[in-house]
């Protein structure tokens, strides 16, 4: 099966799933349509699918025989990164998301076409937190109602349980950072690592390892591969937050600029800097008015201190760690051609 087929299955089960819960929501008020109808245009109308992906064949890998209880399991990790995405962006106060308005800014938009009483975007903000805080509730709703037997969801639940917990833990971390204006680059690696790049690759592999009842090596090797790739998706998603095509991206351009995200890239860039760089760095990053011409100022800064050009080589050198790793698996072969090519879309990306 190749990923395209795999991503129209994990789709029909979000599909279905979300349908189901649309009735349960109207029956409760249709008041409520609005929210059903936010998660499903939401998590069906975009995403990669790559986090399901890599659970799937994680789980093929390790010898598990496939199934459509098994693609509606692993379906539940876009739940939880629509949770993820939703609740990020009313932290960093995003306008938009996959070139749509952000979910708080829709709820804030509907709040004043109404003329509901009140502040449309306190309105719009709640919303979100409540919409993100429902993702969240599903994608555990999902994980156990997909049809696969107890004793199996048992294995796989303390994986989900460790990936959920190192999220939020790395969300915060990188919020902290913001405001302290702490850039180093083993501070950027450490949040990269927990707020990204572990949720990404490493624990859905182990998550369907888990599911499929995977030996050590395994479960090892997967770890392996799975970490240093999910920190290389990480630095391109960086690398594209400053330097991507907003009509790819479906973000502004310099986005995180803006909001002085602690990257890699931007702690790169003050190590090599001297004194006048570092102050057009400092002068500029997370000032929420910087201009075009602000953000083209940075990009030279980061481009001139050698910041992107350092990215780009520790992109491909934690792609070829991962692939190594992956090399030398006990893993069932189709399987390993798969996360072979994940590598290249979760690295060799444009949005």
């Amino acid at each position: 099966m190749d990923t395209a087929k795999l991503r129209q299955r994990v789709e029909a089960a979000l599909a279905d799933f979300i349908a189901g819960q649309r009735v349960r929501l109207r029956a409760v008020d249709p008041a409520t349509e609005p929210v059903a109808e936010t998660v499903a245009a939401f998590v069906l109308g975009g995403g990669k699918r790559l986090r399901p992906a890599f659970a799937y064949w994680g789980y093929r890998g390790a010898g598990g025989a496939d199934s459509d209880q098994v693609v509606a399991t692993v379906a539940a990790l876009e739940l939880f990164q629509a949770a993820a995405l939703i609740h990020d962006d009313v932290l960093d106060g995003a306008e938009t998301r996959r070139g749509e308005p952000a979910v708080h800014r829709r709820f804030a938009t509907r709040h004043r076409s109404a003329g509901w009483r009140g502040d449309p975007d306190g309105f719009g903000t709640a919303a979100a937190i409540l919409v993100g805080d429902l993702c969240l509730v599903w994608s555990d709703e999902l994980l156990h109602s997909a049809g696969l037997a107890p004793q199996v969801l048992a294995r796989a639940r303390p994986v989900f349980d460790e990936m959920r917990t190192e999220v939020t833990v790395g969300q915060y971390l990188d919020m902290l950072a913001q405001v302290t204006g702490e850039y180093s680059v083993e501070r950027a690696s450490l949040v990269a690592r927990f707020k990204s790049a572990k949720y990404t690759v490493e624990r859905p592999l182990l998550l369907g390892a888990a599911l499929a009842g995977a030996a050590a090596p395994v479960v090892e090797a997967y770890s392996r591969y799975g970490l240093p790739l999910g920190e290389a998706f990480q630095l391109r998603d960086d690398v594209l937050g400053v330097f991507g095509d907003p009509d790819r991206t479906g973000k502004p351009a310099g986005g995180d600029l803006r909001e002085g995200k602690p990257t890699f890239l931007v702690a790169a860039a003050f190590e090599a800097a001297d004194p006048a760089a570092a102050g057009v760095l400092a002068g500029g990053l997370g000032d929420p008015d910087l201009d075009d011409a602000g953000v083209a100022r940075l990009r030279e800064v980061i481009v001139a201190t050698g910041a992107l050009a350092r990215t780009e080589r520790r992109i491909s050198a934690l792609t070829e760690t991962a692939l190594a790793a992956l090399a030398g698996a006990p893993v069932e072969p189709q399987a390993a051609q798969m996360l072979t090519e994940l590598a290249a879309a979760a690295t060799a990306r444009s949005h």
